[in-house]
């Protein structure tokens, strides 16, 4: 079940509010977990047996990682087991056919298990992981229920797509939290935004990639034309997805953190990063790039270790050539922005810089978009094919979709919440609800349509 379906808005939302209203304070935690895992299941039964796994297992954990805390090597060999367990467990469903795919390429003649893999995977095993190693560190207490560990875990408005709740920041929250008309209001405004941002943005900005990425033959400005509106459709796809979570938790009280910060605005690789998918960016930082030494042992180690977070987030994002080059693609590009290209952009105009960054940064979401290198290689090239450079079908696509990609460059940016926070209290009183309710009925017409209307972060 996605958010972006007529089943979660009209069937599973309105029976999660009607049971969360009814049940009593100290059997909320309960009534969502127990809600939650009604919605990984709905598509997949079979997986909410893994999930369950993995939370008794890292509830364990966390348990024996307190218990034995004056003993320091004792405690961290259940974090090892923590780690050894969730990478294990995601090493298997995700990596396992892309490995024996790589051992056939060199000669061996294995067969692929053909392993589906379980929506939100990569996502819920950071998550319960980082629980061990955030008690061990001391910066939280092991969770006595596991009532509540299991509703920190499965809780759906982030349990599919993130942002990557770490549970130091959630912890109290579990024991108490508010709810208030105000909060509640709040998140049907970030929902609705989230919902909007995905259905009418990313599925039309998928749709005219989709179109374009088709054609046998390709002008060189209809390639960038499908390559800017397949950055439209990841960042409306994933961030949508991410306002729409943080909506759906303040609405029951939960104040997830921000996974996006306007990331097309940025003017080097290095700012990009450091606004886009922030909760998985802080993860990797926190729990692998210091542990490894960070920044402190001189430039050599720094460049190795950035490498191999970067290798691994690439990796992390799917089991496929592509993604393993896009995040070595990001790295270097890091690097060298780290050496000397950072001090170069200083001095440069700032429609420059900006202009360098979104050019690597849609480089970037070619390599990410094809699994295919040959495919990759084919799309690459008609991006500067200098002696076709305009054709009929661009002028078409152009005629048909000029006004809507104005819009998404322009959604792209704060201006239109800097618009709007110019408004007055008083106009917003009236305003919310309008524009609450037009954009819920825009976004049901589009899905009683639509026939287009993925997830891209599902894969992962």
């Amino acid at each position: 079940m996605v958010f972006s379906s007529l089943e979660f808005l009209f069937f599973y939302f309105p029976m999660v509010l009607a049971v969360m209203k009814c049940s009593p304070l100290k059997y909320r935690n309960f009534c969502f977990f127990v809600l939650s895992l009604f919605f990984y299941g709905w598509s997949e039964p079979f997986y909410v047996v893994l999930m369950l796994l993995s939370t008794i297992v890292d509830y364990f954990n966390g348990r024996m990682v307190e218990k034995y805390a004056e003993n320091r090597k004792k405690a961290f060999r259940f974090v090892l087991f923590s780690i050894i367990f969730n990478l294990g467990l995601l090493g298997f469903f995700k990596y396992t056919d892309f490995i024996i795919g790589l051992l056939n390429q060199l000669g061996m003649n294995l067969t692929p298990l053909g392993i589906t893999l379980p929506v939100g995977i990569s996502f819920y095993s950071f998550q319960t992981m980082s629980y061990p190693i955030d008690v061990y560190r001391g910066q939280a207490k092991a969770q006595k229920s596991v009532i509540d560990f299991g509703t920190y875990v499965a809780m759906f408005p982030q349990l599919i797509a993130g942002p990557i709740v770490r549970y130091k920041d959630i912890a109290d929250q579990l024991q108490s939290r508010s709810e208030t008309s105000e909060k509640f209001a709040a998140g049907v405004r970030r929902f609705t935004v989230g919902l909007f941002k995905k259905v009418f943005f990313a599925n039309n900005a998928g749709a005219i990639f989709t179109t374009i990425s088709a054609l046998s033959q390709k002008s060189m400005l209809l390639s960038w034309m499908g390559l800017i509106a397949y950055a439209f459709q990841i960042y409306f796809d994933f961030s949508g997805y991410s306002d729409m979570a943080i909506g759906l938790g303040k609405m029951f009280g939960f104040e997830l953190l921000e996974n996006f910060n306007y990331p097309y605005i940025s003017q080097s690789i290095t700012e990009f990063w450091r606004r886009w998918h922030i909760s998985l960016g802080s993860w990797f930082r926190d729990y692998l790039y210091i542990p490894l030494g960070g920044n402190r042992h001189g430039t050599l180690q720094t460049l190795r270790n950035l490498l191999i977070v970067w290798f691994l987030t690439g990796l992390w994002h799917g089991a496929a050539l592509n993604f393993v080059l896009w995040g070595l693609y990001f790295g270097f590009l890091l690097i060298l922005e780290k050496l000397f290209v950072q001090r170069w952009l200083a001095r440069c105009p700032r429609g420059i810089r900006h202009f360098y960054a979104l050019f690597l940064i849609l480089i970037g979401w070619l390599i990410f978009a094809f699994d295919d290198l040959s495919l990759l290689s084919q799309y690459g090239r008609s991006l500067f094919q200098f002696q076709r450079w305009i054709d009929d079908s661009f002028l078409f696509m152009l005629r048909e979709n000029a006004l809507f990609l104005i819009l998404a460059g322009l959604a792209c940016t704060p201006l239109f919440k800097l618009f709007y926070d110019s408004i007055t209290p008083k106009i917003k009183q009236f305003l919310n609800p309008v524009l609450v309710l037009a954009s819920l009925l825009i976004c049901t017409a589009y899905l009683v349509e639509a026939s287009f209307n993925p997830f891209l972060y599902f894969r992962f």
